[in-house]
């Protein structure tokens, strides 16, 4: 620990990343990206831009991607924010909306960046049990606080949650932001957006990292009310005035606009996603109902790290995590069809 960093640095918990192979000959199931290359349209928008503009800074608002992202959701220009990647777009979420004296209220399993960021930022979280069955129960968050937050679908577990009890939630819970990551929402869930006109208070989040394709170009924005949105553009004008590139406008803006490359390669994924479930089962796997681009799984038998450590060894990587309680599962995500058949064929050579 160096003697040059501050107090504060001194208590940070950084969130550790899926792991990035340095090696070639892997099949990546460790870190939910899309095994499907972007659009053709962005790459024809990339093979077209005009790099001498790169001497120049880009658009600070983003203009040409919120109009885009306006179109797609139906919803006016005011009510649109872009960030760098949608990780940067929470931490301003959490400077702007979660810094009370009253807690934080989110799951206890769930994506461990927001952990992070209430550590970053000084907010106390409060954390609310799943159910026995790994769902986010939100009749439970009835109670004072000073924001609450939760991804739909859920990460790790990969379970969604109603769209009437997000309704009702909101009806609930009206003096405080109520944000819903949708990183996933693409593979099957339903999406809160048709909740924003209604509820000022909803601030909803998504990415193009996942259902996209375009985790290297890191974009992510958040839909909410014009209030919202100008917290977010405060504390972004506070932090970096320039979060997207010029490239990385060009390839989100045609990313956006070719929905029917989107809902191919989606369906393609969930297709691919139903048929590892049934194959995981016959294999005496547990799988948790997912509305994801992965799934969340835990053998009969074999313990968690021992998977993990057995799959890697035939150069499959898959995600696992030793917090109490999901020690034993694996979090794999949705490849190409084959990559997938390589994995069950390597789960049933398994001997434990």
């Amino acid at each position: 620990m160096s003697k040059f960093w501050s107090e504060a640095t001194k208590t940070l918990q950084p969130y550790v990343p899926g792991e990035q192979p340095k090696m070639g000959n892997i099949i990546k199931l460790n870190t939910n990206e899309n095994p499907y290359p972007p659009s053709p349209k962005v790459l024809e928008a990339l093979d077209h831009f005009p790099k001498q503009k790169l001497r120049l800074y880009p658009d600070p608002e983003g203009t040409v991607l919120k109009q885009a992202l306006s179109t797609h959701f139906e919803l006016p220009l005011d009510h649109v924010f872009v960030g760098n990647g949608s990780d940067e777009v929470l931490a301003h979420a959490f400077m702007a909306f979660f810094r009370h004296n009253k807690p934080l209220l989110m799951p206890s399993m769930t994506y461990s960046f927001y952990d992070v960021y209430c550590n970053l930022y000084n907010i106390t979280p409060e954390h609310i049990a799943l159910t026995d069955d790994f769902r986010v129960d939100l009749q439970q968050y009835h109670q004072d606080n000073g924001g609450i937050i939760f991804a739909n679908p859920n990460a790790p577990t990969g379970v969604a949650i109603d769209l009437s009890d997000i309704k009702a939630l909101l009806e609930r819970n009206t003096e405080t932001v109520v944000l819903v990551d949708e990183a996933y929402v693409d593979f099957g869930a339903e999406s809160a957006t048709g909740l924003i006109r209604q509820y000022p208070n909803l601030l909803v989040v998504q990415t193009l990292s996942k259902s996209r394709s375009l985790a290297g170009m890191r974009v992510g924005y958040a839909l909410g009310s014009p209030e919202l949105i100008a917290g977010l553009e405060r504390v972004k004008n506070s932090f970096n005035s320039y979060p997207l590139d010029m490239l990385a406008l060009a390839s989100a803006t045609a990313a956006i606009e070719d929905t029917a490359y989107f809902n191919e390669t989606v369906q393609q994924i969930m297709n691919d996603r139903d048929w590892t479930v049934n194959q995981l089962i016959n294999l005496n796997f547990e799988v948790l109902p997912s509305s994801t681009n992965f799934v969340f799984a835990k053998h009969e038998t074999a313990s968690g790290s021992e998977l993990m450590a057995y799959l890697r060894s035939k150069n499959i990587l898959v995600r696992h995590f030793t917090k109490p309680g999901i020690e034993n599962h694996l979090r794999i995500t949705i490849g190409t069809r084959d990559e997938m058949q390589s994995l069950i064929t390597a789960l049933q050579d398994y001997k434990a």
